[in-house]
């Protein structure tokens, strides 16, 4: 006979698709509807936003608001904010000035719907919109509305996701080292996923212990999906990934397997989710869902 009071097993993909309809319910509250004037310009930023993704930097905001005790509905639009600024940061890297690509999520780019004018500037309203979405959560006794507005523009700016993308630019056709290409990862991917754990953390006005053990887990997380990203880009095909594989090589980018090897590059993502698993240990197995986000997110190089 089975023991009892066994734990039920984590469902992860009903839990992750749970998720993803209370954020989109959410994000569709927040947005201006597509008739609202100027109609194209909002087209644009619901054809992005709700394109099909899978809601990771949101679902990682809501699985830290869970570990730390908190609800869904006090993180909803930190995680609705992060969500903004990711689609704003897509856009504008599939623009010709930037990746150049034709193609995101199985769809058309939104410069090859609507043009690069009104993606530049739907980029910039999702960017905008973020920190609208952000002014409405409630402040907590240890994170007020200017903590929360400090995390998500530091993340986003100049020095983090920002940084990311220009060095990744500047890197194209030239032999980059390991640290530079781990510069790029840390501040293009790490930098808002680690933001997004951070934010969830502080909607269930987490304590400070909590805090560094979500920032050690998604800096590490982080920098495992944009390795795994690499990998993907060449050992799957664009039907599979959703988008143009074999992009960074043709654009002659510095990547983990350009550099090491997809054999070195594997056992790097898998240290890296090590790393970010042990982060979890405060959290004495009140981690569940950030714990099974890690290990789909190992798994997606499989």
């Amino acid at each position: 006979m089975p023991p009892k009071n066994k734990a039920p097993e984590f469902d992860l993909k009903q839990w992750v698709n749970q998720c993803a309809q209370e954020v989109n319910q959410a994000l569709d509250k927040f947005i201006p509807k597509a008739s609202a004037k100027p109609a194209t310009m909002h087209k644009s930023m619901r054809y992005s936003l709700f394109a099909g993704g899978k809601r990771m930097r949101p679902a990682l905001t809501l699985a830290a608001a869970e570990a730390c005790g908190g609800t869904h509905k006090d993180a909803m639009p930190l995680a609705c904010a992060v969500e903004c600024i990711h689609t704003y940061s897509l856009i504008h890297d599939d623009l010709p000035a930037m990746d150049n690509d034709d193609f995101r999520r199985g769809k058309p780019t939104n410069h090859k719907v609507y043009g690069e004018g009104i993606a530049i500037l739907a980029g910039d309203a999702l960017l905008t919109q973020a920190f609208e979405i952000a002014a409405q959560c409630k402040s907590w006794p240890r994170y007020s509305h200017q903590d929360v507005v400090l995390e998500i523009a530091k993340a986003s700016g100049s020095l983090q996701l920002i940084a990311g993308q220009v060095a990744d630019l500047e890197g194209e056709g030239r032999p980059l080292k390991v640290p530079q290409l781990k510069y790029i990862h840390e501040r293009k991917t790490s930098a808002l996923l680690c933001c997004s754990a951070r934010l969830g953390g502080m909607s269930a006005n987490c304590t400070k212990r909590q805090l560094e053990a979500l920032t050690d887990f998604g800096y590490h997380v982080g920098l495992a999906f944009q390795v795994i990203d690499d990998i993907l880009d060449v050992t799957q095909t664009s039907e599979q990934l959703g988008k143009t594989a074999g992009k960074d090589l043709t654009a002659e980018k510095a990547t983990y397997p350009a550099i090491l090897g997809l054999q070195k590059s594997r056992k790097i993502a898998t240290q890296l989710t090590d790393k970010a698993f042990a982060a979890l240990k405060p959290f004495r197995g009140k981690a569940v869902a950030l714990e099974a986000l890690a290990d789909y997110l190992l798994k997606r190089q499989n």
